[in-house]
């Protein structure tokens, strides 16, 4: 089973995210960064699922060099490739992006062969934009599915694209319980973080990571949705903090009046 794995690099979850001047991005600078969770959980799944069926994952980023220290974490917990498509590092909209992803895609299935499945994040940490992997699903003419919380192969299949009748099994949860999603191979999916636990790296992972070797494939160039015409951002928003307040309302039993008002206050009482 060959499996394509999509990360980006994002400022690392808990911190303070920044919108540049004229509103259009996060502003990066001085943060430490990471793989989004979604993709982070994405790149897990990958792993597993080869584990339990054989085949070999492939990580693909976009982004500036500095990109290659999230694509050597993904090969520290059992990613086997890694490929980059690199940039000057400056923000692309997703459908610079997606138009880029695409091409490197087809360049790395015409060499190898097709992907059985590729696995996208959800949507990105930062910008959150939910596009990216649609947009390249759909060029690439392979069924997708974003919001996954469950994948597994059907019993006695290999994952292989190959095999007549080829099928993944997706689930999705809703309000009402969970869809289930039968996706015919090669396919595409956007899991969500807590799809699973991601591994933490080994010891022999990282000196593994450390030698592995990195191939580039130089982006195509496309037009933003501003240049085209088509949807595009007006601009991005921080939202508003929201304060918390703790009040002790005293200890020992000098507490119990105040827990009693408290609780009356609230109408349980």
């Amino acid at each position: 089973m060959r499996i394509l794995a999509l990360v980006k690099r994002v400022p690392a979850p808990g911190a303070r995210i920044n919108i540049t001047e004229d509103e259009q991005y996060v502003d990066d600078k001085n943060l430490g960064h990471a793989i989004s969770p979604h993709e982070e959980c994405g790149v897990e799944a990958a792993v597993q699922l080869v584990k339990q069926h054989g085949g070999e994952v492939t990580v693909l980023s976009m982004g500036g060099v500095e990109t290659e220290e999230q694509l050597r974490a993904a090969v520290s917990v059992g990613v086997a490739k890694m490929v980059l498509v690199p940039t000057d590092g400056s923000p692309k909209d997703p459908q610079q992006t997606a138009a880029a992803l695409t091409a490197a895609i087809s360049e790395l299935e015409a060499a190898d062969g097709a992907f059985d499945l590729m696995i996208f994040g959800n949507e990105s940490a930062d910008s959150g934009g939910f596009q990216v992997g649609i947009r390249v699903a759909h060029a690439l003419g392979r069924p997708m599915v974003n919001g996954i919380k469950g994948l597994e192969l059907p019993a006695g299949q290999d994952g292989s694209a190959a095999a007549a009748d080829a099928y993944i099994i997706a689930r999705r949860e809703v309000d009402s319980g969970m869809e289930v999603y039968e996706l015919p191979l090669p396919a595409c999916v956007g899991v969500k973080e807590g799809i699973n636990l991601p591994r933490y790296p080994t010891m022999r992972g990282r000196l593994a990571s450390k030698k592995a070797e990195l191939t580039a494939i130089e982006p195509v160039s496309a037009e933003g949705a501003h240049a085209n015409g088509c949807q595009a951002q007006v601009r991005l928003v921080s939202p508003p903090e929201v304060a918390s307040e703790t009040v002790i309302l005293g200890t020992g039993p000098e507490s119990a009046p105040a827990v009693v008002d408290l609780l009356e206050e609230l109408g349980v009482l």
